[in-house]
């Protein structure tokens, strides 16, 4: 889960698994596979770095290559 703040300042945990697409409108609106929408006061850019982190913490950080075959793990 990501934390981001809605427009009235109140948090908010979304699952990233749940965002179809995130728009600047020009305040950014989150869209959900569930068809939902959501603004909130975070920037694209905000979101999709937080986004980005939270795979990584998910994925156990960036990819490694194998000491064995030299190829990514």
């Amino acid at each position: 889960m990501i934390e981001l703040t809605r427009i009235n300042d109140s948090p908010l945990m979304v699952n990233p698994d749940l965002i179809e697409f995130i728009e600047r409108t020009p305040d950014t609106v989150i869209s959900l596979t569930t068809g939902r929408k959501l603004m909130v006061r975070e920037s694209v850019e905000e979101v999709v770095e937080r986004i980005i982190a939270f795979r990584r913490t998910i994925n156990g950080g960036p990819l490694m290559a194998s000491r064995e075959s030299g190829h990514a793990a």
